[in-house]
């Protein structure tokens, strides 16, 4: 990445009132989903699928085959939803002009002529869409990074200078709606930081930025929301956190680091909450089926037994381990 400080990016117009929504949706949402459904054929991609996006940063999760794709397709208005429907900054994306000259989309496919140069290739969008700042172009190719070798053409590119160069054409439009496909993907680990801060700064300046990604951990540090999809479905949305939570009738295992472990672990066996109990030096690592129950029952026995409790720290709360759950 560039070590030059790149000039400011315009900033979006101001987004549109709230709303009041289910927890599904978000109270600001500049794209609704209300009950699509997509199908190609005998292919079903997108059942009945409702959800929303707002402000910020928001992380679209799946296996391969959820529908991912298809929904990013039809936020941007490349293809029709078949029944319910998709608005987005109030339109109908697949009609309103207006509203398509306000979203952006990086796919993941290889849609980069190779014969331009990221220079020419940032210039030409900017002339589709009439952008009248001459300078705009080479400011985003400053934002990704791209600005020291603007002169190379595109099919020289490594994946992840292929991918900042996709996302640096589609800054140029000044989207409100931004929409990427796996954009990290090929990007080295500096790049990923600094993709990662990008996109975090556009969902800062009020810009609706939806990132679809596989690498978990990642989608964790960008996104403070996440949208999980299987099957073309919705099975989950908000924080990890918060899933993880909803999921109450699963077990939670929560790690316990105390100089009395032994003693801590004999009495937690008795409590109707845990489900299980292993040993290994000063730690004690507890299974519950009530995360909620477990952190009752634990300060208070604790004290029972005397056990100064150094560390207490959930071993499932990730993003990695919440998806593993919902997929089985």
């Amino acid at each position: 990445m560039s070590d030059a400080a790149p000039a400011p990016l315009p900033p979006p117009p101001p987004p549109p009132p709230p709303a009041a929504l289910d927890p599904a949706f978000v109270a600001d949402a500049t794209v609704a989903v209300d009950r699509a459904s997509v199908w190609f054929g005998q292919k079903v991609a997108l059942t009945e699928l409702s959800c929303s996006f707002g402000s910020g940063v928001t992380g679209l999760l799946g296996p391969n085959g959820a529908g991912k794709t298809t929904l990013m397709r039809a936020l941007v208005g490349l293809l029709p939803v078949n029944e319910g429907s998709v608005q987005v900054l109030g339109g109908d994306p697949h009609r309103d002009r207006e509203v398509q000259r306000s979203i952006a989309l990086v796919p993941e496919d290889e849609a980069v002529p190779p014969a331009l140069t990221a220079r020419q290739l940032v210039r030409y969008t900017a002339a589709l869409h009439r952008v009248d700042d001459r300078d705009l172009p080479d400011r985003c190719l400053g934002t990704v990074g791209l600005l020291d070798v603007a002169d190379r053409k595109v099919g020289t590119f490594s994946k992840g200078m292929r991918q900042r160069a996709k996302v640096a054409s589609a800054l140029v439009t000044a989207p409100r709606v931004l929409v990427l496909d796996e954009p990290l993907n090929g990007a080295d680990p500096v790049q990923r930081v600094a993709l990662i801060e990008l996109f975090q700064a556009l969902g800062a300046q009020g810009r609706t930025v939806i990132v679809s990604s596989h690498v978990l951990n990642e989608v964790e540090r960008l996104a403070t929301r996440q949208i999980v999809m299987i099957l073309g479905r919705l099975a989950a949305a908000g924080d990890h956190h918060a899933i993880r939570d909803a999921l109450a009738d699963r077990p939670r295992a929560v790690s316990v680091r105390t100089p009395s472990a032994r003693a801590l672990a004999a009495r937690l066996v008795e409590e109707e909450a845990v489900r299980g109990v292993t040993v290994d030096g000063t730690t004690v690592v507890v299974t519950s089926q009530s995360a909620g129950e477990l952190a009752r029952v634990l300060p208070v026995v604790a004290r029972q037994v005397g056990a100064r409790l150094h560390e207490v720290r959930p071993l499932d709360d990730s993003l990695e381990s919440v998806f593993r759950e919902l997929l089985r």
